[in-house]
């Protein structure tokens, strides 16, 4: 009874990763899709982000029955319930990979990014990829360092972010609004989607010492300071 009981958990924690790897999927080819104006490949990520919403609700599904059935106390409960928010931010991920895609196809046949634009975007959505990826190893590993270094990972993200708006407030911008528009909301969603990984990191660490990830760093930073005097 108990050797099923920790499989359905362990099941649950394949499930996100699964997640996790379709949705860093999703947002490398929406990338493409974006750049290359690709019309085929912007509606394979659109009607891929199926399988990611069927994910979340079998998943969904299978913890509430755990909690139900169960009743987890300490760690396992634990899991179940940091599963069930990290799953949400899976499905959220992959809609904002939808989203440019959407915009992909809004835009075709003509492309939706300026050349001048083109790498700062290609960037964004590497990076984005890589810290879904990244995400996904430390729901398999449930390494807090690694876990942690996924924030400052992010910050080169908060980067090629302000970059996109220096370029639409420069003087020297001739794209006009509608390029603006689409260049500001491609910029949001690579932004969210780089945040929603990093909190599926930050949750993995509650779920292994019981502490909030900003809390944890905090005890950290003064020894840091200490060894650094």
């Amino acid at each position: 009874m108990r050797d099923a009981y920790h499989e359905e958990l362990d099941s649950i924690g394949d499930g996100l990763v699964e997640m996790a790897r379709l949705v860093g999927s999703a947002i490398g080819r929406a990338t493409t899709a974006i750049l290359d104006s690709d019309l085929k490949l912007a509606e394979s990520v659109i009607e891929a982000d199926q399988k990611v919403d069927d994910l979340q609700h079998d998943l969904e599904a299978r913890a509430i029955a755990l909690l139900a059935r169960q009743q987890p106390v300490a760690t396992d409960l634990r899991i179940v319930v940091t599963s069930l928010r990290m799953s949400a931010d899976l499905e959220r991920s992959g809609d904002l990979a939808q989203h440019v895609a959407k915009l992909a196809r809004l835009r075709f046949p003509e492309r939706a990014i300026p050349n001048d634009l083109h790498a700062t975007i290609l960037e964004m959505g590497q990076l984005a990829q890589r810290l879904m990826a990244k995400a996904a190893e430390v729901i398999v590993t449930k390494d807090v360092d690694l876990a942690l270094q996924l924030e400052q990972d992010d910050d080169e993200m908060d980067l090629l972010h302000r970059t996109l708006f220096q370029h639409l407030l420069d003087d020297k911008w001739k794209h006009g609004i509608e390029t603006a528009v689409d260049v500001t909301l491609l910029g949001r969603y690579y932004e969210r989607f780089a945040d929603h990984a990093v909190s599926v990191a930050k949750r993995v660490v509650y779920l292994v010492t019981g502490e909030h990830a900003d809390d944890l760093q905090q005890e950290i930073q003064p020894v840091t300071g200490v060894e650094g005097a």
